[in-house]
């Protein structure tokens, strides 16, 4: 029987910005080879694989995220993109609190909200705090920068650099960060005083042991980064912008413990897998 699958862009308000990912909707969990393979012919930074739980609640679903060459423990992007799946495609009424459930993550309720007239979708995150930490050996090398400070969260190294335009100018050798011990990077920079009336920060991150030599828009790398600005800045309520090429917005709530990660998406495909 065919499998439904959808792509979506994330953390962006038309098609062809932020970063897409593919949702495939099940009727129940399937092999984990078979999703890593999904996840590679899909070809994009995350798959995520969804099937309800009935036992758990009428909204209650599955989760589970694939790059194309391995599984992760937390993915903001493909999160937003699969509770925006199940209201588009009227799985559940929209304005109904989606819970996901993932075995890496824990639960995950995704909330629709409307800020200043659009629709936006937040995401219940565990914050990240950094600690301070030398980054992997190699790493400043192969990424070209001069930091002002050096950081970690649980996953990956945050690397603060002095200004907005030395985070946009940054050009990585991606073949040599393939030798750092690290899932990503992202570095960041407050943003420009021209720039603040939008945005409190910039970010990029980039990921090529997980061949994704720079994701367009990291959802779950806000949940260090909105901990580590909402420290320096003073403020619980941010908003980043990830400044890759395809570029994307992400609003971060800091509440205890929690993050409110909050983008747009929009449903650029959608089809069937032959099963």
């Amino acid at each position: 029987m065919p499998i439904p699958i959808y792509q979506a862009d994330s953390f962006t308000d038309r098609p062809f910005a932020g970063n897409p990912a593919a949702v495939c909707v099940l009727g129940g969990p399937r092999d984990d080879v078979w999703m890593q393979d999904v996840a590679a012919e899909m070809n994009l930074s995350e798959t995520a694989f969804i099937w309800p739980l009935p036992d758990r609640g009428e909204h209650a679903w599955s989760l589970r995220w694939f790059t194309p060459n391995q599984e992760v423990d937390l993915c903001g992007h493909a999160t937003l993109a699969s509770a925006f799946v199940l209201w588009e495609t009227r799985r559940i009424p929209i304005g109904d609190t989606v819970l996901f459930v993932s075995p890496r993550s824990g639960e995950l309720p995704c909330v629709p909200r409307t800020i200043d007239g659009a629709e936006w979708i937040e995401t219940d995150f565990p914050l990240d705090p950094p600690t301070s930490a030398d980054p992997p050996a190699g790493l400043i090398e192969a990424l070209g920068v001069q930091p002002v400070s050096m950081h970690r969260g649980k996953w990956d190294p945050l690397i603060e650099l002095a200004n907005e335009q030395a985070v946009r100018d940054a050009s990585p050798n991606f073949y040599a960060m393939r030798d750092c011990d690290m899932r990503g990077v992202m570095i960041t920079a407050r943003a420009d005083a021209s720039n603040r009336a939008r945005y409190d920060f910039v970010s990029r991150f980039f990921a090529p042991s997980c061949d994704i030599d720079e994701d367009p828009v990291t959802g779950s790398a806000h949940c260090l980064l909105g901990a580590f600005w909402s420290g320096k800045l003073g403020k619980n309520n941010l908003t980043g912008y990830q400044a890759s090429p395809r570029g994307g917005v992400v609003r971060i709530g800091i509440n205890g413990d929690r993050a409110a990660i909050m983008g747009q998406a929009v449903l650029v495909m959608s089809g069937e897998l032959e099963d």
